[in-house]
């Protein structure tokens, strides 16, 4: 268990520091910016090299929504539910709080530019309201979980549940960044939340609700379609 427990925070703080900090240092860099593409691709890309890394030991989670969907599932025992969602969210506060460290050393950092973090209203990317991004946060972890629960089922082709992961992360990325910055993992979204503090706090609730409803409704519907495969 131990071990387990060490790979899913390894596997979330690569998840935060690649993803979240391709966003805060990269996206916008002056004349030579990422972009929203280029963010979307960090992430699947940091799933994908931590399924290989260290899936095979706790089964490449990083993200509590994605415990809860494969223990409703009964892919994962419930006594293991909370000691991962722990660790998951200790790994993304760690990678938030070095994020934070190498960001506040540039002269003219500030919190205000949204250190990564999700949100609706006046505070998503492209204005848009609670109502939308409810939606798509609870969309978006239904199919994300849906994917998972398939790739590592025992019907896939054996060894390419990573590819099939990391290219839907970077697939939902692109869809929902203008939307709410994306999260679809509550660990994600609490880490650079605890930085930048005030309205991302206030609205994080929804980026655990949302995400954990979505993880919940593809246990039941993949339990209940597919069977415990």
């Amino acid at each position: 268990m131990t071990k387990r427990l060490l790979a899913e925070l390894l596997g979330t703080f690569w998840l935060v520091f690649g993803g979240c900090g391709s966003a805060v240092f990269a996206a916008a860099f002056p004349d030579l910016g990422i972009g929203f593409l280029g963010v979307a691709l960090a992430f699947g890309l940091t799933v994908l090299t931590m399924v290989y890394a260290v899936g095979g030991i706790s089964g490449g989670h990083f993200n509590p929504a994605v415990s809860v969907g494969l223990t409703v599932a009964g892919r994962l025992p419930a006594r293991d539910l909370v000691p991962y969602v722990v660790v998951q969210l200790i790994g993304a506060i760690i990678a938030s709080t070095i994020l934070y460290f190498i960001a506040s050393g540039k002269a003219d950092f500030t919190l205000a530019n949204g250190f990564a973090a999700n949100g609706y209203g006046e505070h998503s990317p492209g204005g848009y309201p609670l109502s939308s991004a409810l939606l798509v946060e609870i969309v978006l972890t239904f199919i994300f979980v849906m994917v998972i629960l398939g790739a590592t089922s025992g019907h896939a082709p054996a060894g390419f549940a990573g590819i099939a992961i990391g290219l839907t992360l970077t697939l939902i990325h692109l869809i929902a960044i203008p939307v709410t910055n994306t999260s679809v993992n509550p660990a994600r979204s609490t880490g650079p939340a605890l930085f930048v503090g005030g309205w991302a706090l206030q609205q994080l609730w929804l980026f655990w609700v949302a995400p954990i409803v979505g993880a919940i409704i593809a246990g039941v519907a993949h339990k209940s379609l597919f069977g415990d495969e």
